[in-house]
């Protein structure tokens, strides 16, 4: 049992700390070893022999927290709480305390700045940061979107005003437990919060190991993988030549929605491709910031012809009907597509199924697993584009055979 020996007032609460010759690693067994005061108020505070300013403090509730302790560069004595024990272990927290007193020793305050944080940061602010400061920085525009309208509709409505470091795990699960009607996004925005507050513990506003979205349990999501028949293919080529002769669809979202059935891209791919991408004499398109990094996707005749049909009036492929220097919009794009899904009467479809409609064709035309990654981009190409474009005449070959398949079973009257 750790032994103390003098009793001193420190802010009306009793502080029972360890004299100098005293001090010992601080360990597991050591800190759980110590005796909580019998005195409510009261605490004990007991310092460790390797790192000068780095202590544990036991409240008379038995709860253990580790701390340092520092002189500011105005000769004032300050404390930081780093986090209670069990939470960290005794080498996290030694760790964490030696980054925090050796900036204290190059002038920082942590205390002060952990005061000014827990002052400034509501969760909306805290979003912000992560916004300008993490996702602009490291992730892709569409992501940087998606965290976006996530963050609008979601956090903000729920938590936006609470103090950063009071979020509890309660209010999370209530967030989470609200969006159960759409598993997918419920999961999304606790993966989402789950970061911001990663980051929130980078950044000092909270304490190290204090995410409130930890032990919240996911929802369990029904996969959203489906294909189309050749049915419902010849009802959606029916679909879209009728938008197209009445006029009722903008032709940059027929022509969209068409490159994503012949090629198998994403749809930000394909709503990003410009011109300067485009390589009709090769049959490629060079994409130079897919999803999964730089990759050449084979290009079939179906969609070579649809290509080179297309007006070459904008930097973009497919452009916005104001603008022609504008990429059509990710918004339009999907109006125009639930438009074209009714009138084809396919009331379940998602654009991402075009998507998983090549690569199904794709399997059931004998391409072996290595084919139908390389035709749908799953992984990023570690090849130069040179080396790469070098293999694309197998890969052009099953693009022309599955995006064959499916413009021949769009150009079929439905039964």
């Amino acid at each position: 049992m750790a032994r103390v020996t003098s009793l001193t007032a420190r802010r009306a609460a009793l502080v029972v700390e360890t004299p100098r010759s005293d001090r010992r690693k601080l360990t597991k067994r050591f800190v759980e070893s110590i005796q909580a005061p019998k005195v409510d108020g009261a605490d004990v505070v007991l310092w460790d022999s390797e790192l000068p300013g780095f202590g544990v403090r036991v409240k008379a509730s038995a709860a253990r927290s580790y701390l340092i302790q520092y002189r500011n560069s105005t000769g004032r004595s300050r404390r930081v709480t780093i986090g209670r024990h069990g939470v960290l272990t005794a080498e996290q927290a030694r760790n964490y305390a030696r980054g925090l007193l050796a900036d204290a020793k190059r002038g920082a305050d942590p205390a002060a700045e952990r005061k000014a944080a827990r002052r400034a940061y509501t969760v909306a602010q805290l979003c912000d940061r992560y916004l300008k400061e993490h996702a602009e920085v490291h992730k892709k525009a569409s992501s940087v979107a998606e965290d976006r309208r996530l963050i609008d509709t979601r956090v903000r409505p729920a938590l936006g005003t609470i103090k950063a470091d009071a979020v509890t795990r309660d209010d999370v699960m209530r967030l989470h437990h609200s969006l159960r009607a759409t598993p997918y996004e419920a999961n999304r925005t606790l993966a989402l919060l789950s970061k911001v507050f990663n980051l929130a513990e980078a950044w000092r506003v909270r304490p190290l190991q204090s995410n409130p979205c930890a032990h919240v349990k996911r929802f369990a999501e029904r996969k959203r993988e489906r294909f189309f028949s050749a049915d419902e293919l010849g009802r959606l080529g029916k679909a879209l030549a009728d938008a197209e002769h009445a006029r009722t669809e903008k032709p940059g979202a027929i022509a969209a929605i068409k490159l994503l059935a012949l090629t198998g891209c994403r749809r930000g791919e394909v709503l990003a491709l410009r011109w300067e991408h485009v390589g009709l004499e090769a049959g490629v398109l060079r994409l130079p910031d897919a999803k999964a990094g730089a990759r050449t996707v084979a290009l079939g005749a179906p969609a070579v012809a649809l290509l080179a049909k297309l007006p070459r009036n904008s930097d973009y492929v497919v452009h916005s009907a104001s603008s022609s220097k504008r990429p059509l919009s990710s918004s339009a794009l999907e109006d125009a597509w639930h438009r074209v899904c009714k009138s084809a009467r396919i009331p379940d479809a998602r654009l991402h199924d075009l998507r998983h409609t090549m690569g199904t064709y794709g399997g059931q035309a004998g391409l072996n697993a290595f084919m139908i990654r390389d035709l749908l981009g799953h992984k990023t190409l570690a090849m130069t584009a040179r080396y790469v474009e070098r293999d694309t005449d197998p890969l052009r070959a099953a693009a022309d055979q599955v995006a064959g398949r499916i413009a021949e079973a769009m150009r079929q009257k439905p039964r």
